[in-house]
């Protein structure tokens, strides 16, 4: 299923020297926290719309969400302004199934692919600029508390790497031996409802 496809020009937006996809991984079922969190308000906007907005202003094209549980609610409360929107029927599989949904809708003139989550409040669009600008032949990770993670930029070759990913590890294999680069408060994530009033605390 696939529906908001549409040619993206951010006004005002930092445009990216690459022709970047973003895939952001927004399928699971939140359920340590009780409540779908890619709904979540946090200042102001919902999680989803922020990673969108995030991936836009980043200069990503186009931004494609993969969504799975609650997906008619989300789809019913987000915004999800000029994304394509994919369903993962089998989310329940783990992180890499929709990773292979979203690199599935990947085609035509793409340099890179930068893979994220809904649910890291520290991600900026500046980060992700300087994922996509860093890397060249090779995939760039996120540092935080000593690892390496997502958001992450992945050069087009690795795109069936991507594909053949397996189970709930998500993309971290291939990001075990990446060069990195340092995101402050890259390890919160809005995980449970202590840490979501943590985050909020932090941030505003």
């Amino acid at each position: 299923m696939r529906s908001g496809l549409s040619v993206i020009r951010v006004l005002g937006a930092a445009e990216s020297p690459k022709n970047v996809a973003a895939i952001i991984l927004a399928a699971g079922a939140s359920k340590r926290l009780g409540t779908p969190k890619q709904l979540v308000l946090f200042g102001g906007e919902r999680l989803l719309d922020r990673a969108v907005r995030v991936a836009h202003e980043a200069g990503c094209a186009p931004v494609i969400v993969v969504l799975g549980s609650s997906a008619a609610a989300i789809r019913a409360d987000c915004t999800l302004r000029d994304t394509l929107i994919l369903t993962n029927d089998g989310w329940l599989e783990g992180m890499a199934s929709s990773i292979r949904v979203g690199a599935s809708a990947v085609s035509g003139s793409i340099d890179g692919v930068t893979l994220m989550t809904c649910d890291q409040p520290g991600v900026t669009s500046l980060h992700l600029r300087r994922l996509i600008e860093s890397g060249a032949e090779e995939p760039t990770a996120s540092l935080y508390k000593e690892k390496r993670g997502v958001p992450a930029y992945f050069p087009i070759r690795y795109l069936q790497a991507l594909l053949e990913l397996q189970g709930d590890e998500g993309a971290g294999k291939l990001l075990r031996f990446a060069e990195a680069i340092d995101l402050p408060w890259g390890e919160i994530d809005i995980d449970t409802e202590p840490a979501l009033l943590s985050a909020r605390s932090l941030f505003d």
